[in-house]
């Protein structure tokens, strides 16, 4: 079955990075901190998953 909350943090991280890739974003703006949140949550996730399976 298909994981739907890793399938959107991923979508939004490449969505937000190609936004950052396009303006030139620095480190310490909005996106680019809501990258690092995505990555966080994105690691916990799969820790998670790996855990339970």
């Amino acid at each position: 079955m298909a994981d739907l909350y890793l399938k959107n943090l991923e979508s939004e991280r490449r969505q937000l990075w190609a936004t950052c890739r396009l303006k030139g974003l620095a480190k310490d703006t909005p996106e680019r901190q809501r990258i690092a949140a995505l990555d966080e949550a994105i690691a916990a996730h799969k820790d998670k998953a790996m855990d339970a399976g």
